[in-house]
């Protein structure tokens, strides 16, 4: 049964074979990078949702970016997956009102998308993918800048630019020119500029693209902080499972346009368990015996994942082993990851992978 709040969405999402989404505990890292201890605070009341679509399509001639769309996405910090092609920057650009959807409808933080754009970027920090930085301004005059096309007042903005330019680390760095930055100094003053005028939520699009160790968990630290301590929340797109995992609670994920699963990390992770068995000797023939029991089976070398689907699985490894000859050297409950969920999912869409690497960072279809 799926966990109450979680969804996985397409054809034959009720079989056995559906419901193969990893398991159990959620890994949350935490580093130790210091900062000011919190962003300028904005209280959030409740937990509503921030984002609805209903039926929401956008079409390029014949080619189906979104198609027919039912999203409802809660305050807090939601990580937006997705194979290359699969309609994640569409729909950022949807939600910010940047482009006119196909049909359907939907809101942001009560705006309608179609006809309110600039009001829902008035209260929404938007940290792009591409290069939005000027290379001839410094730090401290592109977020200036950034909150000034917001509306802000010149004098306040300024002030804005200074705390926002110190909390991400910049403080030092605010009167360089840009073109003199680093990729993580560039990255964290487009965080800046997202957060110069005080958003109740930010839309992140590859907020760690290109960064270094030290960079990236720096910048997930502070979105983190900025999310948690902010009150804000946070849309994020990222080819990178561990930095959904580190910041966000919940998933949502396309396929080629579609919603196929949304909810809760930890709930959609419980949907299914599995054992991981560690054995010597005979492994392939432990695995046919198992397989022969009806039980489903993942297998790498002497590593074996076995769903937890049924009653008393660990007895039947064991009978098995016995059988074969080969000795179990380890029999746990598994701990999934986001990734072992990603790839459960994409399997179940007919995708043969081994790494999310295999379709996030390659060509899958459009």
């Amino acid at each position: 049964m799926h966990a109450a709040g979680s969804h996985v969405h397409g054809e034959g999402h009720r079989s056995a074979c559906s419901r193969r989404l990893g398991s159990l505990v959620v890994k949350t890292k935490r580093g130790r990078v210091e900062r000011p201890s919190s962003p300028p605070t904005r209280m959030v009341e409740g937990r509503a949702p921030i984002v609805h679509t209903k039926a929401l399509t956008k079409a390029y001639g014949e080619h189906v970016a979104l198609n027919a769309l039912d999203l409802q996405i809660e305050a807090g910090a939601t990580g937006l997956l997705g194979a290359n092609g699969a309609g994640k920057s569409t729909l950022l650009k949807t939600l910010l009102g940047l482009i006119q959807v196909t049909s359907g409808e939907g809101t942001v933080l009560g705006h309608d998308i179609r006809t309110e754009g600039p009001s829902i970027r008035q209260r929404i920090g938007y940290m792009p993918e591409y290069e939005a930085l000027d290379p001839r301004m410094d730090g401290i005059h592109q977020v200036r800048y950034a909150g000034e096309l917001l509306g802000m007042n010149p004098v306040v903005a300024m002030q804005r630019a200074h705390q926002c330019l110190e909390y991400v680390g910049l403080g030092e760095q605010r009167y360089r020119q840009i073109d003199g930055y680093s990729t993580g100094m560039r990255q964290a003053t487009k965080l800046a500029c997202a957060i110069v005028h005080d958003p109740e939520m930010i839309i992140a699009d590859e907020p760690s693209n290109g960064l270094d160790a030290a960079a990236r968990d720096f910048m997930l630290q502070t979105l983190d902080t900025t999310v948690r301590n902010g009150q804000r929340s946070v849309l994020m797109a990222s080819h990178l499972m561990d930095d959904v995992e580190q910041v966000c609670e919940r998933i949502v994920l396309l396929h080629k346009g579609r919603l196929v699963a949304e909810g809760r990390i930890e709930d959609l992770k419980a949907i299914d368990r599995e054992y991981e068995v560690h054995v010597w000797g005979a492994a392939e023939a432990m695995e046919r015996g198992l397989l022969d029991r009806g039980l489903r089976v993942r297998r790498q070398g002497r590593v074996m994942r076995v769903a937890d689907d049924r009653d008393d699985v660990p007895r039947e490894v064991l009978e098995v082993a016995a059988t074969t000859g080969s000795q179990v050297r380890r029999l746990h409950t598994y701990e999934a990851s986001l990734e072992d969920l990603f790839i459960a999912i994409m399997e179940r869409l007919g995708h043969d992978v081994k790494s999310s690497e295999d379709l996030l960072a390659g060509g899958a279809p459009r």
